[in-house]
Formats: structure tokens, sequence, C-alpha cells
């Protein structure tokens, strides 16, 4: 397989993985408009518990199979990893039926955990019981995806992949605004039945998501048979040692993907009990809770998907330098990475913090835009944190150092959850924001020491730039508080439709200076390098032209 098809398919794997996750951002303003941040608290209820569910029965198995089916066709053994594919099926299949099972039968256990004793003025007993059940019949198909999705990729053959997670996202949102509109404004049903079928939506993409995988399976059967037949070698491994080495690539890199998932489970069973009685009542806790687990969460992820992507495809050129002990160019990939990084989420954070209020209410509406601001100001600057571990923790991957990112992991959520239910009864719906800032903040300081050390790596040149980088961004928050209040002044936000133009003139002007800055000081240069130098180029021929 050439270099080059392999690089394409990757490409094709990250630009499908992003256009799943931006339409998993855009859905949420139609679904809060039909069923109210109340609805919202009420999907987080069932998702939740099901992302963490899921994670677990799949344990990182499309990236660990790929990477074993890889290993063993490179050696001209197709045979062991179709081996493990056949026995994966009817693993994944029973650890999928477990995982159901215990979801669907734990339901009436889990609900005291996130609410002690619902009552009528927020989301009810019964319903929390059914939206958890009812999400948790996508169990049963998920885990087999993952494993198909997985021995495709191991062929360098990444279409399948993609295009079934694309349809699989489309198919759960289509379902979702559909089935929730008919229910609540055609039908004249309840939020709560309403917001139960829309979680039977993750089942219902995963059959859409299926039928393209078994549709490419049944394309590309004959030419797998013909390469098993002409299979050279078969290493003749027992079932025993194919899993014990599957387990070994899966499990550090379903634990470090589980990071922000492990987190809302914290606050999940920690943040209504705390605060409805002394803070709130449940209708206002659960509202907070919504904004702070998914309406304000969903805004925050759109900069750090931007700013993983770009950095994400360094990875395995540092893989690279690494094995091959280039210490002068894996100092300057590092440096590359982490500069992409601080350079957009820095002014991302902040512009999102100074525009908290005009974001919430022209994305969401003003019903509760109040609380919805507060939380999406505190909360904002967390993008920073979520891009810097995902990147670290990628880092020292690819040093072969994943324990490390594990170990860190488990030291920021112990202290999430030690100091979780102790914050919120202080600060109210701010504390979990500052539980979850001082959790990432300790496994950021593992992670950052230990690229130091194991690679070796000065941080120096980082610093420097991170300075200038936060001076700029000030520079730019200064000017867009101003902006926005004197465009607030002429068009107060009273509307959901008045709330674009503080936002729009917020985005505009804040953009305009930092990149000003930074185009002028060659920062923006320095930091995007070869992406940059096109702009550059272009603008000495115009002035060699002129």
């Amino acid at each position: 397989m050439s270099d080059s098809k392999l690089l394409r398919g990757t490409m094709v794997l990250t630009a499908a993985t992003f256009v799943s996750k931006i339409l998993g951002l855009i859905y949420i303003f139609p679904f809060t408009a039909i069923v109210g941040q109340t609805g919202i608290a009420l999907y987080s209820y069932g998702y939740l518990p099901y992302t963490v569910l899921l994670s677990l029965a799949t344990l990182g198995v499309p990236l660990a199979v790929s990477k074993f089916v890889s290993r063993y066709n490179s050696l001209g053994d197709y045979r062991t990893g179709h081996r493990l594919f056949k026995s994966g099926l009817l693993f994944m299949s029973v650890t999928g039926l477990i995982a159901f099972l215990i979801l669907f039968f734990a339901a009436p256990y889990i609900v005291p955990w996130i609410i002690e004793n619902p009552t009528e003025k927020g989301n009810t007993f019964e319903e929390i019981v059914f939206t958890i059940r009812m999400v948790s019949v996508a169990l049963l198909i998920v885990p087999i995806m993952s494993i198909i999705r997985g021995y495709f990729q191991g062929f360098q053959s990444m279409g399948p992949t993609a295009v079934s997670q694309v349809i699989e996202q489309i198919v759960r949102i289509v379902f979702i605004l559909a089935i929730t509109f008919s229910i609540v404004n055609m039908m004249e049903g309840s939020i709560g039945v309403a917001v139960g079928f829309a979680t039977f939506g993750a089942f219902v993409g995963a059959l859409g998501g299926l039928a393209v995988l078994v549709t490419y399976w049944f394309k590309r059967k004959t030419l797998i048979h013909e390469q098993l037949e002409k299979s050279t070698v078969d290493h003749q491994l027992s079932l025993k040692d194919m899993y014990k080495e599957l387990i070994s690539y899966a499990l550090p890199l379903s634990f470090v993907g589980l990071a922000i998932p492990l987190y809302q489970l914290i606050d999940l069973f920690t943040f209504n009990n705390t605060l409805i009685g002394t803070h709130l009542t449940q209708d206002e806790s659960e509202i907070a809770f919504a904004v702070f687990s998914n309406t304000a969460h969903k805004i925050i992820l759109i900069p750090m998907a931007l700013a993983t992507a770009l950095s994400i495809t360094l990875i395995p050129t540092i893989t690279k330098s690494f094995t091959t002990n280039d210490h002068a160019l894996l100092q300057k990939q590092i440096t590359q990475t982490y500069q992409v990084i601080l350079f957009l989420t820095i002014p991302a954070a902040v512009g999102m913090s100074v525009l908290a209020y005009p974001a919430f209410g022209a994305l969401y509406g003003l019903s509760d835009f109040e609380v919805g601001g507060y939380i999406l100001r505190y909360y904002a600057p967390i993008t920073l944190f979520f891009s810097l571990f995902a990147v670290t923790a990628a880092i020292l991957q690819g040093m072969n150092k994943q324990n490390i990112a594990v170990l860190a992991l488990c030291i920021g959520l112990l202290l999430k959850l030690a100091t979780n239910s102790w914050f919120l009864s202080m600060l109210g719906p701010v504390g979990g924001v500052l539980a979850t800032y001082l959790g990432y903040a300790a496994s950021i300081s593992v992670t950052v020491w230990a690229i130091g050390k194991y690679a070796n790596f000065s941080y120096k040149l980082i610093v420097k730039r991170a300075l200038l980088i936060v001076v700029f961004t000030a520079a730019m928050a200064v000017a867009v508080i101003f902006v926005n209040m004197g465009i607030q002044t002429i068009i107060p936000i009273t509307s959901q439709l008045r709330a674009f133009p503080s936002l729009f003139g917020g985005i505009l002007v804040g953009a305009g200076i930092y990149l000003y800055l930074s185009y002028r000081s060659h920062l923006a240069g320095q930091v995007l390098g070869a992406r940059f130098n096109v702009l550059n180029r272009r603008k000495q021929r115009e002035r060699e032209e002129g």
C-alpha cells in the first residue's frame, strides 16, 4: 500500500470525523429550540452513562484492530487479522449485549445518583428511566460497527469508516429533529417522551452506519478472500495471545479518549444532588446542568476541534522523529504543535468568554440567556485546557509513553472527584467549572513535564510565544468589550435575532485585531509556518508588480 494512498485515506478519515463533529454541534441548536434546556438536561442523563459504557464496551477497538490487522498484513499474514475479525464480531456482540443489559436494568438505580428525589417541577423519575433505557438499545449495534471499521482501516481503507461515520450522524440527527418536532409540535406530546425517542436516535443512526459498512463488506468480500488465499505466513496465534496484544494497544487509547465523558460523569452524579435545596430548585439546577454539560459545552468544543485537527496531524511525524532519535527535528515538531494550539485556542477562549452572552443568546435564544451566558463566560477558557490535554496525551502516545497520559488523567479525575461537591456547594454552578479547571491543570502539568523529560524538550521559546499571544489577546479582548458595549447600546439584546449584531461585530473586530497584530509582529508566519508563507509570497508579488 503506497504512502500517498495511506496519507489520502487518513486525510479522508480526519475530514469525516471533523464533519461528524460539526454536525453533532450544529443540530443541538434546533434541538434545544424544540425541547428547551430541561429537555437537554434529560438528554444528557441518558447520553453520558451511555457514552462511558460504550467506550468500555469497545475499548478503543477500531484503532487497536486496525493497528493489529495492519501489522500482520504487512508480514504477509492475512489469516491472523481475519481470525481476529471473526472472533471479534462475536466478542463485540457479547460485550454490546452485556453493556445493554447493564444500562437497561440499572436505569432505575442510576436515577437517585443523578437526582435524589425528582419532582414534577423538573424531569421525573419515569422520564429519566425511559430516556436511559431508550439510548441503551444502541449498545447492541455500535460495538459491532467498531470492529468492522477497525478491520477495514487495517487494510489502509479509510473510506468505509469515513462514509459510515457521516451517514450514521446524518441519520441520527434527521431522526432526532423529526421525531422531537413531531411529538412536541404536532402531537402535543410531553418533552420527556420526545427526549426519550431522541436518544433512541443513537440506535437508528447506528443502523444507517452499519448498512453502509455491510454494503462495503459485500463489495470487497471477494478481494479479501483472495488475499486470504495468498497468505504466505500464518502466525497461528491463539485467541488468548491475539486479545492480549489487542488490549495492549486498546486500553491506553480508550482511556485517554474518555477524558471529557468521565469528567462529565462526575458532574452528572454530583451537580444536581449538591445544588438542589441549597442554591437552586430542581428546575433551576437542571437548566444549569444542561448549559454546563451540553449547550455551553458544545460551543466550547468548536475551537478545540479546529485546533486539535491542525496539530494532531503532526503526531505521526513526532513518532518517527522520536524512534529515529532525531532530537533537533523532534524539538521543532513539538514546538510547532504547542504553538498552533496556543495561537488558536487562547484568543478563541478569551473571545468566547467576552462574547458569552451574545453568543448564547444568538445560538439558543433568550429563555435561559442569563444562566447560559453566566456559565459560558467562566467555562469558555476550558477549551484551551481540553486542547492542551488532548494534544500532549497524543504526543506522549507518539513517544510510546501513553501510560503517563493515563496516570495524568487519573490524577485529574481524582482531583475533580474530591473537589466537585465542595466547590459546587460553595460557588453554585460555577463550582463545577472550577473543579474541571483544577483537574485538567493537574493532568496537563504531568503531561507537559513528561514531554520535557522524555523528549528532552526546552520550553523557553514556547513561554516567549505564549506571552506574546497573551498580550495580543488582551488587546483584542479590550477592543471587543468596547465594541460589544457600543453595539448593545444601539441594538440591545431583546430577542434572539438582536443578539447576532453584538456577536458578529465582536468576532469581526476581535479576529481583525488579533490577526493584524500577529501578522505585523511576524508571529502568525512563525507559528503557522508553510500555511502562512503562501499569503506572504502573494503580498510580496503584489508589491513587486505594484
